[in-house]
């Protein structure tokens, strides 16, 4: 952050501080989304360093936050006013910067698994789609209910084997076959106990589907 005037350190950490929790932004002129005042949280800022009227912190927020709309409002509350000057993201969700790759190391390996036909460093270059969905409450399949879950069917109940806890009507979750694969994404109808409970009725409609179509046996179709 870039300060437009001078203010002693203590007076800049102290009104930093002030921003942690919830903060209601508009977003800024240049956004993709529509300038509408909502909510975000700020679950930890971090001053790193002040330099002058520089100021280099770290902030653990909620998704949708903008910081450059931070260091403007906190430019305001100091009454001289401030701008973002360098972003870097170093975690969203699961990944964290410390585990990326450059370009440059991502084409050495293709061209290794090509050259060579040696796919080891590729596999380590591109992580599995399961890791991005971690974080997400999780309901795995029968088997026999996969290949038409692939096809855009709705999950039934009688196709669930186990559920996460703490589901409820609308959140959105991730499928998974019994061995951990992802099979596609969907918008829970019901809550974690109905799933438990039942077993007639449509559990969850499918919203983007991850598995090829055929992975598993097409056991849902009639035989001719």
């Amino acid at each position: 952050m870039q300060l437009h005037g001078d203010a002693p350190e203590s007076v800049v950490r102290s009104v930093l501080n002030e921003f942690k929790g919830d903060i209601y932004q508009r977003p800024p002129l240049r956004a993709s989304v529509k300038r509408e005042i909502r909510k975000r949280t700020l679950y930890e800022i971090e001053i790193l360093e002040v330099d002058e009227r520089r100021v280099l912190f770290k902030v653990d927020c909620q998704a949708g936050t903008y910081i450059r709309k931070l260091c403007s409002d906190v430019g305001e509350v100091l009454g001289f006013g401030a701008h973002m000057n360098e972003l870097r993201r170093t975690r969203a969700g699961p990944f964290k910067d410390e585990n990326s790759i450059s370009t440059h190391r991502l084409l050495a390996a293709y061209l290794e698994a090509v050259e060579k036909q040696e796919e080891k460093g590729l596999r380590e270059a591109i992580r599995p789609m399961e890791e991005a969905l971690q974080y997400m409450p999780k309901v795995f399949l029968r088997d026999t209910a996969i290949d038409a879950i692939c096809h855009g069917a709705d999950l039934a109940l009688p196709g669930i084997v186990k559920v996460d806890q703490g589901i409820e009507a609308a959140t959105t979750i991730a499928l998974l076959s019994l061995k951990g694969e992802a099979v596609a994404l969907a918008r829970a109808l019901v809550p974690t106990q109905h799933m438990l409970e039942q077993n007639r009725g449509i559990a969850a409609k499918t919203t983007r589907v991850i598995m090829p179509p055929s992975t598993y046996p097409a056991s849902w179709r009639k035989s001719k």
